[in-house]
């Protein structure tokens, strides 16, 4: 990567802003779940801080997430501090999650999915080579409600050619 390094979230000490709608409060779980994460075997969820190269601040995070061995697929995800957004960060992120998925566990599938109303990640998902397979009706709860989402996937043969 050429803005940021991804580096898989151990026990060090970071110092991790609070993103997006969360509180810090949740931040801080989200960071105990991911800890706790790193322990279970058969292991399903691998979750990577993205660290801005400049300033060696972690800012955001990059997750690949329900593995099923048994039918070799996961599941991408990523968040992103708004400050560091439209910097083709979150691309890059995309493409190391790939990488790691195909490659390093050898899945056959993966499919990410994101907010019908977020053009920037429908775009870094088509720009990755993704498919869109189809809208997720209100397959969300949110603090406002419902959300509906949609579904992108790709498949080891289409990312390797």
């Amino acid at each position: 990567m050429e803005s940021c390094t991804c580096l898989c979230l151990t026990g060090n000490s970071y110092s991790i802003p609070t993103m997006g709608p969360n509180t810090e409060k949740e931040t801080q779980q989200y960071l105990v779940d991911v800890l706790e994460q790193q322990v279970t075997n058969p292991r399903t969820s691998f979750t990577f801080a993205v660290v801005w190269k400049q300033t060696n601040e972690v800012i955001g995070a990059g997750e690949l997430s329900a593995i099923d061995n048994m039918n070799q697929s996961g599941e991408i995800g990523y968040i992103l501090h708004p400050n560091f957004w439209r910097r083709g960060i979150a691309a890059e992120v995309t493409l190391l999650l790939l990488e790691f998925g195909f490659r390093n566990k050898e899945l056959n599938r993966i499919s990410a999915s994101c907010d019908l109303q977020n053009s920037g990640s429908q775009n870094v998902l088509e720009k990755s080579g993704m498919v869109k397979e189809g809208l997720l009706r209100q397959n969300l709860r949110m603090k406002k409600g419902w959300r509906d989402s949609l579904l992108y996937s790709i498949l080891k043969t289409e990312y390797m050619s």
